[in-house]
């Protein structure tokens, strides 16, 4: 019997996918560390309804942002673009001034589509919160702002808090460097950013890898994410077209 978290392709993990999930996607933004792959698996699925999570969206597709040359970007627009989404939860949804405009874009400026903005390290806090079973917290990030709208407000002593609540998922696909059999992960660069968080906050976790070894093979002292969050690991091609 072979290895049950370890899938042959990035279309049959994220297979049970369905309408109206909530999906987090795992880098920083641009090709920094994002899962292309499964990312590209998931725009092919017939379905609708799907609430996307991640730091950065809609900058890489029109602006080519942060991704090589001669190499085809790709972003979180690819959903919308598809009409398989039509809410995201970011820190940065669209680039001033970019012509054209992104596909998330162009549905919230046509009423098509929600934008929910969180600030960075709120978004981040909240997706650690909810992996460490934190059901919410307060911030001074945003007071004064229009974050503060409709959120519930605490002084200590002098200061103004906002009230955020912690934010999970049901899928979270991030990108790894190297995983173990048993999903133990080491992370590269900026794929680091938000996917071990994430990897935490979501009822299933799948991972796209650049190598996959056996149980021993990793130092215990540097791995970043521990197996026991992750449920599927796909192996990527050598010299892959995407980044």
């Amino acid at each position: 019997m072979g290895n049950q978290k370890i899938y042959k392709s990035f279309d049959e993990a994220v297979m049970d996918i369905r309408s109206h999930s909530s999906v987090m996607i795992g880098g920083f933004g641009g090709s920094g560390g994002q899962p292309t792959r499964l990312m590209l698996a998931l725009s092919k699925r017939d379905i609708k309804g799907l609430t996307i999570i991640g730091n950065v969206a809609g900058i890489s597709e029109t602006t080519g942002y942060g991704w090589p040359k001669n190499s085809k970007p790709i972003d979180q627009g690819i959903f919308f673009k598809k009409g398989i989404a039509n809410k995201i939860i970011c820190s940065f949804p669209v680039p001033a001034s970019q012509n054209p405009k992104s596909h998330i874009e162009k549905f919230w400026l046509e009423n098509k589509d929600s934008v929910e903005i969180v600030p960075q390290g709120t978004l981040i806090e909240k997706i650690r919160s909810a992996g460490a079973g934190i059901p919410a917290f307060y911030t001074s990030t945003g007071v004064g702002t229009i974050i503060e709208k409709q959120k519930e407000i605490k002084f200590f002593g002098k200061k103004k808090y906002l009230l955020e609540h912690a934010l999970s998922a049901d899928f979270a696909l991030i990108r790894a460097n190297v995983a173990d059999e048993n999903g133990n992960l080491q992370f590269l660069g900026t794929s680091r950013a938000f996917s071990p968080a994430m990897a935490t906050a979501s009822k299933i976790t799948i991972v796209e890898v650049d190598e996959i070894v056996k149980v021993g093979d990793l130092d215990p002292n540097n791995i970043h994410t521990l197996g026991v969050h992750i449920n599927r690991i796909v192996k990527r091609r050598k010299n892959d077209m995407y980044p």
